[in-house]
């Protein structure tokens, strides 16, 4: 009788089984896992931590930053996501840089982060995020933790394989994870026609050395895969990006089979010096597309959103020896190169082995045509004529590897949940640690540059169980500290994370603490609404706009009696925080206001904007701690009827209660 289960059905259900199969061998609880040493990552009150590290935030579409050893949580810097408690995308000033051509988007997914380097190791100038839904790359000044830039990437169906940099910040890297029909054709085609209408593209934006400024400098158009992960070369492959992409088999639908049948997929390698020449020769394609760039200036402490519209596509069928497939098993995800930049490490997740490519190798089999065909008009390298070697059974589901400065590497296993440390010239496995329970990327201080720092490895745990105090189904995300200043990898210290945590990097404090912005000067506030002290505070109608100029300072808002508004009149507040002492913020709320609050920064502008519904007495007050009297910094606006004749007046300290006004005197 021939059986009813159908073999895709048959081999999830296998999937399955292993993976509860593993869990269920996981340590039950903590008294059966292994104890960190804490000791060692003790910071004592008022001293600093040794790094600073950078991790994104995943699915809450922010970025958040770590002390090193301690495991402190020192901010969540919004990016993509809106935050009311910093007032990001609800401030008139910040919405904009939430636009994309889709409108305002409050949300997206931030996987990876990359710092900004200057010959090969990191500046502590910018941080690059990626938004992995709604394509767009991120920069974050280092100077203020705040971000500076979004741009959003077009021809693109997710943003997965981005923001890794090249070695001198000439460049950040988007390749898509979701190929699809490009912006300038009919997307409107059926989706069982992906091989025939749907195409890849990675795209190089360029930063401007001096200030980081975005630009879309031009994309290459490749087969419609999923592109995962990628890095640059460093040294002898300088010139170099290399991309893990998975697919091959070009499915659209039910991707854990169906893009799971190739013994090997690949890895792309670019030269992107060579791309570069030929945009810059006139070799590509200029496509009408739409995308939003938008930018923070913090002298008007306000952003902009400018709609672009054009972009230069390179082919690679017209642009010889710019793009080669090499061969990697099997479905790939990390991409990785060592500080040397001679050695890309591939990490099949469904692969035994890790394999290990030479650059060396790579560049004499371009030249020796040493080719084992082409996929779709690029040439694929012969797998045995660009291998280093494999390292051989070194663990269940390698993601993703860093480096250290000794010539170990470091890579991260989801299945088996451990960390391998292997020895990069002879490939062999030289330690091993768990993890508790589920890890995904990790990061080495320094890993991603020409001279890591070393010192510790840290994991991103997708799922932590029996780690901390319950929170009912849903558990905290972590990070796992663990020492490699010896031969054998020790775990130091458990800390949980904002969820959910992709990869990250860490960076020397003192590389961005000597540059840090503490105030803004009032004095240089260009802001068109500011309030440049309390004789400069006043209200003013134009039409059905209230325009109120008010300050903060400890401890009462300027004005803060305000009568005169009617119902279908809109407000903005303007409210300019005129300390110019460090780490004294205001924030401003009124009741009634159904988008936010602010959060003012000394020296700083920001305007809330409301729709009064209602009459009555609604209150306005500061709502982050300032001084010993917080809680008399507030004030009252009266909304009275539309088509009211009550004038428009404000003030403070002056509109005494009734029954203490002295007569007028005639």
């Amino acid at each position: 009788m021939k059986s009813s289960i159908n073999k895709p059905f048959l081999l999830t259900l296998l999937s399955v089984f292993s993976l509860v199969l593993i869990q269920s061998c996981k340590p039950k609880g903590t008294s059966s896992a292994a104890e960190g040493d804490a000791s060692k990552t003790y910071v004592a009150p008022g001293k600093y931590d040794e790094f600073y590290n950078f991790v994104s935030g995943g699915f809450s579409g922010q970025m958040s930053v770590y002390g090193i050893p301690s495991g402190r949580l020192f901010r969540v810097i919004p990016v993509f996501s809106v935050d009311p408690e910093k007032g990001w995308g609800y401030s008139e000033e910040t919405k904009p840089m939430l636009n994309t051509s889709h409108g305002f988007v409050p949300w997206d997914d931030l996987h990876h982060i990359a710092l900004s380097r200057t010959n090969g190791n990191h500046d502590g100038r910018w941080a690059f995020g990626n938004a992995n839904n709604t394509p767009r790359i991120a920069r974050i000044d280092l100077k203020t933790f705040k971000t500076a830039e979004i741009l959003e990437i077009p021809n693109s169906g997710g943003n997965h394989s981005s923001p890794f940099i090249t070695e001198n910040s000439e460049y950040v890297v988007a390749g898509t994870r979701f190929s699809i029909p490009m912006d300038n054709v009919n997307g409107d085609v059926p989706i069982n026609t992906y091989k025939q209408n749907f195409r890849g593209t990675v795209s190089f934006i360029s930063i401007n050395k001096d200030n980081g400024g975005m630009n879309l400098a031009f994309q290459i158009q490749t087969p419609g895969v999923n592109y995962d992960l990628a890095r640059a070369g460093k040294g002898v492959s300088h010139d170099w990006m290399f991309f893990s992409c998975y697919n091959t088999e070009r499915a659209n639908t039910l991707l854990e089979v169906n893009a799971s049948k190739f013994d090997k997929d690949f890895i792309m390698c670019v030269n992107w010096k060579k791309a570069e020449e030929y945009a810059a020769a006139g070799k590509g394609e200029k496509r009408s597309v739409k995308y939003a760039h938008n930018t923070y200036d913090e002298a008007t402490h306000s952003a902009t959103s400018k709609m672009e519209n054009e972009v230069i596509v390179l082919d690679p069928k017209n642009c010889p020896d710019m793009v080669y497939y090499m061969p990697c098993p099997k479905s790939p995800h990390g991409c990785d190169t060592d500080p040397t930049g001679e050695y890309i490490v591939g990490s099949g997740k469904l692969a035994a082995v890790i394999p290990v490519f030479s650059f060396t190798k790579i560049q004499k089999a371009i030249a020796d045509k040493n080719f084992d065909g082409d996929y779709e008009g690029i040439p694929v390298l012969k797998y045995e004529a660009v291998l280093h070697g494999e390292v051989q059974k070194p663990g269940l589901g390698p993601l993703h590897t860093e480096f250290d400065d000794k010539g170990n590497a470091y890579t991260s296993f989801f299945v088996s949940s451990e960390i391998v440390k292997w020895s990069v010239k002879d490939l062999k496995v030289l330690d091993r640690v768990p993890t508790y329970y589920s890890v995904g990327h990790l990061s080495v201080p320094g890993g991603p540059t020409n001279k890591p720092w070393g010192k510790y490895v840290i994991a991103y745990n997708k799922i932590t169980k029996d780690r901390y105090l319950p929170t009912g189904p849903e558990l905290t995300q972590s990070a796992q500290l663990y020492s490699i200043d010896g031969d054998k990898m020790k775990l130091l210290l458990d800390f949980p994370t904002i969820g959910e945590p992709h990869y990250a990097e860490a960076i020397p404090a003192n590389l961005i603490m000597k540059n840090s912005t503490k105030i803004y000067k009032i004095e240089e506030n260009k802001h068109p609404y500011a309030a440049l002290g309390e004789p400069k505070t006043k209200v003013e109608r134009k039409g059905n706009e209230v325009h109120v100029y008010m300050t903060a300072i400890r401890s009462h808002l300027t004005p803060d009696n305000i009568e005169g508004v009617k119902v279908g009149d809109v407000v903005y507040f303007h409210v300019t925080n005129l300390e110019q002492d460090w780490d004294v913020p205001h924030g401003f709320a009124v009741k009634g206001a159904n988008n936010g609050e602010l959060l003012i920064m000394p020296g700083e502008t920001q305007t809330l904007m409301w729709k009064p519904e209602r009459t009555g007495i609604f209150p306005f007050y500061c709502t982050d701690f300032c001084s010993a009297l917080h809680q008399e910094m507030q004030g009252y606006i009266r909304i009275s009827p539309a088509g009211s004749n009550v004038p428009l007046t404000f003030s403070t300290g002056t509109n005494l209660p009734a029954d203490e006004k002295k007569p007028e005197t005639k």
